[in-house]
């Protein structure tokens, strides 16, 4: 896919950002949805209108997966399709007012082609793709270590681990430790950086999509806790590591 068209998401997305920065001082309008850790705010709705209006606005014709306004389902993943998610980590831009990110991930026929990660209050932009690379905003990035699943640390879904849902405790011990962040967007850019080496959580497709772009140009592997290809429907349980790590966790 084109570099053109990554400068245009890119130049989105940085607008995008600076909307957020200057709402999330003020006071936010919270409603929950699922259960009371599972918030929306105003601007998670306002952010993803302002993106969906940027793209419907070139791009008339391709489908949209997003978390909010109803627009999170697709009967498939066929042509183009942009997956947003407006604000990953809403509790913690409620909360905390940082360790939260704008996300875009965009495919053809279910293959990823650019991915997009803004770490807004930081302002580091990690995006690329498929011939493109990885950059964090200028910077082109390197590849980190194919570590095994012993020598690193795994980022994981707090409410997995407490409960050890698929002896994810179990991967924790036998590694250097497990670390939680809130965000998966935040937890994909650890794993681009070598600060982690793996992912399990309990992800829906504007989760998991724009990171899966990036982390598999490095390498990594990814798929459902159950060994399938990723679904891209509902919550799915999780998994992305190195290639090393994967595979000696998975068995494969």
């Amino acid at each position: 896919m084109s570099n053109a068209l990554a400068q245009t998401i890119k130049a989105w997305v940085y607008e995008a950002g600076e909307l957020v920065l200057k709402r999330k001082e003020s006071q936010l309008q919270i409603s929950i949805k699922s259960s009371r850790s599972d918030l929306v705010s105003n601007v998670d709705y306002e952010i993803q209108r302002f993106l969906i209006a940027k793209i419907e606005s070139k791009f008339s014709k391709d489908k949209i997966l997003a978390e909010e306004d109803k627009r999170n389902s697709l009967a498939d993943m066929s042509g183009r399709v942009w997956l947003i998610d407006p604000i990953d980590g809403t509790i913690n831009f409620v909360f905390q007012r940082e360790n939260f990110a704008i996300m875009i991930g965009v495919y053809e026929d279910g293959v990823g082609k650019l991915g997009f990660i803004y770490d807004v209050t930081r302002q580091k932009l990690y995006w690329g793709g498929p011939g493109i690379g990885v950059f964090c905003n200028e910077k082109k990035l390197r590849p980190p270590k194919n570590l095994g699943a012993k020598d690193g640390l795994w980022a994981v879904n707090a409410g997995m681990y407490a409960q050890n849902i698929e002896n994810i405790q179990i991967i924790g011990e036998n590694s250097m430790g497990v670390r939680m962040i809130g965000s998966a967007g935040l937890e994909f850019i650890s794993m681009l950086k070598g600060n982690t080496i793996g992912y399990i959580s309990n992800l829906y497709p504007w989760d998991y999509a724009p990171g899966m772009v990036l982390v598999q140009e490095f390498g990594f592997k990814g798929s459902g806790l159950d060994g399938l290809a990723l679904k891209f429907k509902d919550r799915q349980k999780f998994i992305v590591a190195t290639a090393c790590a994967y595979n000696e966790v998975m068995g494969s």
